[in-house]
């Protein structure tokens, strides 16, 4: 059946555990009839896992990282850094650590808490622990990249945004729970795979969104399907859930990479005309989009030792992609060939088009402010390091070529890598 739910507002949302995870064991169906196994076997595979996913619950299994208790050492430590969540240098890593994988909801919890949220929603603090839980559990832990700490740490670089005082000055409590839920739930249940990679392999989810933004909405409807069943917002009138439901859904659409320069247009049109009225709802929504894009792609702007690891996470999702599409005979995705994409060129890449155009106008919008001039201060030396390490596999391929001889394609990458 449909994994679709329609509720009262008319929005339609995802049943959480009503979707087939991507058994790549089927796809050894697509060389041959080019669909993703039989309907027998989906309907199969739906049934397993919704059986499996209400068993767990109704005997009681809680998530295996909640059985282990954190000692007294550890909560201090993730008190304390809690108390500078605000810092641009705050490592999600180690904090992920001290709160033994549960980042997410500890840090939005706190935020909500430090916003005033709680109290100005009238927010259940047990419902909201339980739809956290929910939104943490719907990652997939197995994927190097897209999973809950990559959340926590969008939500973390978010909650930064929102202080800017360019735009903090006019932020109501709406914007900013929108503005922390979208980031805490943009990617979830993200299947490690791009959206190519589900168009030409049929999955349901590309034939159930049209080929448009199909990961994007599958997040924004998996999030709406755990708000109504977590009840978290059942007690707002049913307009105020209504609006955030879009509202939610319009952030959370505009993270799809290919609307990039759709927003960067929007965004240099207003910056040059100096049209942005923030009193207007309209232009707050508008900005709270760009900082979501913003934080969704800030790694390359963090310290070289997180940012290097974001970096090596993401490259190694997409390398896992590029080894399915080779073992299933299917044509390998850009960036995803380990052979040919190196983690430096892609790097280099992702940061000329498309974190350095954003985050320039992010700081003209925000000024020259502290986190503005850290940040892009920290895109420039990271840059500089992707470009020497690849100078340097450059060197290393050059001496270990027995001719000698570096080829004219060769050549030619090497002098456009090195042009500043």
């Amino acid at each position: 059946g449909d994994a679709r739910v329609r509720g009262q507002t008319g929005v339609l949302s995802e049943r959480r555990g009503s979707y087939p995870f991507i058994d790549f064991r089927l796809l050894n169906n697509t060389t041959l009839s080019g669909e993703i196994g039989t309907k027998k076997k989906v309907k199969r595979l739906l049934s397993f896992q919704r059986y499996f996913h209400a068993s767990r619950l109704l005997r009681g299994i809680v998530p295996q990282a909640s059985l282990y208790l954190l000692d007294e050492d550890y909560l201090g430590q993730a008190r304390h850094m809690l108390s500078k969540v605000g810092m641009w240098d705050f490592d999600i890593f180690l904090f992920d650590r001290l709160t033994n994988g549960n980042s997410l909801v500890t840090l939005l919890c706190h935020l909500f808490n430090v916003h005033g949220l709680i109290h100005h929603f009238q927010l259940d603090m047990v419902t909201l622990h339980r739809f956290l839980v929910m939104v943490q559990e719907d990652y997939h832990s197995q994927n190097p990249y897209h999973n809950a700490v990559h959340a926590a740490d969008v939500t973390q670089a978010m909650h930064c945004y929102l202080r800017e005082p360019k735009l903090a000055n006019f932020l109501t409590p709406s914007d900013i729970m929108l503005g922390l839920l979208a980031a805490a739930a943009h990617d979830v249940d993200h299947p490690g795979v791009n959206q190519p990679f589900l168009i030409k392999t049929k999955h349901h989810l590309a034939s159930l969104y049209q080929n448009v933004s199909v990961l994007e909405n599958h997040h924004w409807r998996s999030t709406i399907g755990m708000l109504r069943e977590s009840q978290l917002l059942a007690h707002l009138p049913k307009e105020v859930t209504q609006d955030i439901e879009q509202q939610l859904g319009s952030l959370i659409l505009a993270t799809d990479i290919n609307r990039q320069n759709e927003f960067l247009i929007r965004l240099k049109s207003h910056l040059d005309n100096q049209d942005l009225r923030l009193e207007d709802a309209q232009d707050r929504h508008f900005m709270l989009q760009i900082a979501l894009k913003c934080a969704d792609i800030c790694n390359p702007c963090r310290l070289w030792d997180l940012s290097k690891q974001w970096s090596e996470r993401v490259c190694e999702e997409f390398y896992r992609q590029g080894d399915l599409e080779q073992k299933f005979e299917l044509e390998i995705s850009p960036l995803c060939n380990q052979q040919k994409d190196t983690i430096p060129s892609i790097q280099i890449g992702f940061m000329t088009y498309i974190v350095e155009p954003l985050f320039e106008r992010w700081a003209q919008f925000t000024g020259d402010t502290p986190l503005s001039e850290n940040m892009l201060n920290h895109l420039r030396r990271n840059k500089a390091k992707w470009r020497s390490l690849l100078h340097k596999q450059h060197s290393s391929s050059r001496s270990n070529d027995h001719s000698g001889q570096v080829t004219g394609s060769q050549e030619q990458t090497l002098n456009e890598e090195e042009t500043p």
